[in-house]
């Protein structure tokens, strides 16, 4: 396997702009422009813009597609429509998670039914050849992820920012919606009400050759709204304020969906599917471990691996992902805790190794 560092087609505009780039996900990206801290209440105030399109994009198309499809993830993407989006997961035949992904109806119509899947970039191959090694429903698969460039304008200022370039109506797109349209003098954009921000905004899908274009063009027009670029440090401290999970944290490929508390896209009556009888059996009789929500009371943060411990010191869980939370301005994290271990209270403690730290179980999201 190669290990070579890629680059987007952004790079340059990175470097050029003073990012601190940092190799993530077999990518070289900004982590981030001016300092974390104010790109993640730039996103939650006013706009970031992020570059994500280290992301994978796959194209699943014919005849068989939505049967492939309705086979290999969890959710019911029967269920789609033209124009609509769906937040998934592929399991492994254990109950674990291949990756999480996002499902795109592009056409739904018999015999041409066309889907677009967005994976993390960690697992492009490897989620590529697990889909491939299922299709036994002949339906097509293309890899467009070297081709697509994509485009995060999130915040509370980005629908108008955005409206300000296209004659596309935005306020028409519901969330988890999507349509193409153009984008100044760009066209056939995908422009899609999603985002790993929970700040509101729109995800943006084009072809590499116009991603300088995009760029820039987004930048200018948020100028007076005081949009700024992100890097993918604040796009990790926000996306854990609002508890969203991250493949290779809190997902995996030995924790199941509804362990991790995302049993509402997991369709056991959709009909047959990979791990379906694991999660039906899980659903009615619980997990052995369950992700939960913590605050500190301490300065320090919380790091994947601590353990978590109960008020005896025995230990009853693990920590999945810390941050500092800039909005509450407090430590915070999330982590899985062994249910025949589950502590008598929502005090824990959360151990660096050399000190335990208290904590606190709270319900999610924290913000």
């Amino acid at each position: 396997m190669s290990t070579e560092v890629k680059k987007t087609a952004l790079y340059d505009v990175h470097v050029k702009a003073g990012a601190k780039m940092v190799p993530f996900a077999g990518y070289m990206m900004p982590v981030s422009y001016e300092g974390i801290i104010d790109e993640h209440m730039a996103v939650r105030e006013r706009a970031g813009l992020f570059d994500v399109s280290h992301m994978g994009e796959f194209v699943i198309s014919g005849a068989g597609a939505k049967d492939l499809l309705q086979y290999v993830t969890t959710n019911n993407v029967s269920r789609l429509t033209v124009g609509q989006a769906q937040y998934s997961c592929l399991p492994n035949d254990k109950g674990g998670v291949v990756d999480d992904l996002i499902v795109y109806c592009m056409d739904d119509t018999d015999g041409s039914e066309e889907y677009l899947l967005v994976v993390n970039a960690s697992n492009i191959q490897k989620d590529w050849d697990w889909i491939s090694s299922q299709n036994r429903f002949g339906a097509k698969m293309e890899d467009r992820s070297e081709q697509t460039g994509l485009l995060a304008l999130q915040g509370p200022k980005a629908e108008k920012i955005l409206q300000s370039l296209t004659d596309v109506e935005l306020s028409e797109i519901k969330f988890y919606h999507f349509t193409n349209g153009n984008i100044g003098h760009i066209t056939d954009v995908i422009i899609s009400a999603t985002g790993y921000t929970g700040a509101g905004g729109f995800e943006l899908y084009v072809d590499n050759r116009h991603l300088d274009d995009l760029w820039y063009m987004l930048l200018k027009a948020g100028e007076e709204h005081g949009l700024v670029p992100t890097g993918l440090g604040a796009r990790d401290t926000l996306r854990l304020e609002k508890a969203y999970c991250l493949y290779g944290n809190d997902l995996d490929d030995e924790t199941s969906p509804i362990e991790a508390g995302l049993g509402w896209i997991v369709k056991t009556k959709k009909g047959d599917f990979i791990s379906k009888d694991t999660f039906a059996q899980q659903k009615e009789d619980g997990c052995a471990k369950k992700l939960v929500g913590f605050k500190l009371s301490d300065r320090r943060v919380p790091r994947k691996g601590y353990e978590i411990k109960n008020q005896n010191g025995d230990v009853i869980g693990v920590v999945t992902s810390g941050t500092m939370s800039p909005c509450l301005d407090q430590p915070i994290g999330m982590g899985y805790i062994y249910t025949d271990r589950w502590p008598s209270s929502d005090t824990i403690w959360i151990s660096t190794g050399r000190k335990d730290l208290d904590a606190e179980i709270v319900k999610l999201p924290f913000v």
